[in-house]
């Protein structure tokens, strides 16, 4: 019988605060979808369970190959890894990857039926990129190539496969508007990035906070805020329509707060509450464009 505590710990590796920017591409794209009348809820569900599994599995992988890897240590400032905290094996971590991958893959086999090869190809690379993110001899994380894996797959990729599984066909300004969380996302991970940049330099994991100092990391995370906050905008005059999905930039206005603490300068373990607030953010983010665009 499970117990409770082992439940907890799972809970734990499972990272809940980071799913909401595998929910919103899916929520953006399913959206646009129905407004153009060719929603479809199966698909839809299967795309969201899809990304959600994909998103476990990439942290399980993560907490696995940080720790084999020497990247997680008791000098860590962010929240408790399982594997590094001695609460799971890296035997038992490695396991359940691999299985949380393997029901990815299954969930895939439906979206398959629904879309062809295209769908095959998106779930490869996605799976692939969930593992060498962290994994594998040139692993993406430690090369300074995350942030650009996170904007392409958490954006046009979500979004536009999410759309496509559906719609069957994926027009131009479902790409464009996959730019919004795919952004987002991008700045969610400059943050962490920025908060470890003392225990990644030692474990020589070189992001870009590593590469080009943390001044770098903070103005990826205002340019990459702003930049998301434009497309709905870029979207309304492309489409001359749909301009209530601009309510998407009324973010700015909780967004203030964690705004301010990286310009402030704001390090370490502060910047726990930044990620926090910018993981929330994707997701009202998501909800306004949403809705706006279903508006009209």
């Amino acid at each position: 019988m499970i117990s409770a505590k082992h439940l907890d710990v799972w809970l734990l590796a499972v990272r809940p605060k980071t799913l909401g920017a595998a929910v919103a591409p899916i929520l953006i794209g399913t959206s646009m979808a129905y407004a153009v009348g060719k929603g479809h809820a199966g698909a839809a569900l299967a795309a969201l369970l899809g990304a959600l599994l994909i998103q476990i599995g990439t942290n399980f992988s993560n907490d696995y190959f940080d720790f084999v890897k020497g990247a997680d240590t008791v000098e860590r400032l962010g929240p408790i890894r399982a594997t590094q905290a001695g609460l799971v094996t890296p035997e038992a971590m490695q396991r359940n990857f691999v299985l949380v991958f393997g029901l990815a893959v299954l969930v895939g086999i439906y979206l398959v039926y629904r879309g062809g090869w295209p769908i095959v190809i998106i779930g490869v690379l996605s799976i692939a990129s969930g593992i060498l993110y962290t994994g594998g001899p040139l692993p993406l994380g430690y090369l300074g190539l995350g942030d650009l894996f996170v904007l392409i797959f958490f954006g046009p990729v979500a979004v536009g496969g999410t759309f496509y599984v559906q719609a069957l066909e994926i027009p131009v300004e479902v790409i464009l508007a996959g730019f919004g969380p795919g952004l987002l996302a991008t700045a969610l991970l400059a943050v962490n990035n920025l908060r470890d940049e003392p225990t990644d330099k030692k474990a020589g994991k070189r992001t870009l906070a590593v590469r080009f100092g943390t001044g770098f990391a903070r103005a990826e995370y205002l340019a990459a805020f702003a930049l998301a906050l434009t497309i709905p905008f870029i979207l309304a005059f492309w489409t001359d329509g749909h301009w209530f999905a601009c309510l998407s930039a009324l973010i700015i206005i909780p967004g203030c707060s964690p705004i301010r603490q990286i310009i402030s300068g704001s390090k370490g373990v502060e910047l726990n509450e930044t990620l926090a607030a910018t993981g929330k953010l994707i997701i009202l983010y998501s909800i306004l464009f949403s809705l706006g665009w279903w508006i009209g």
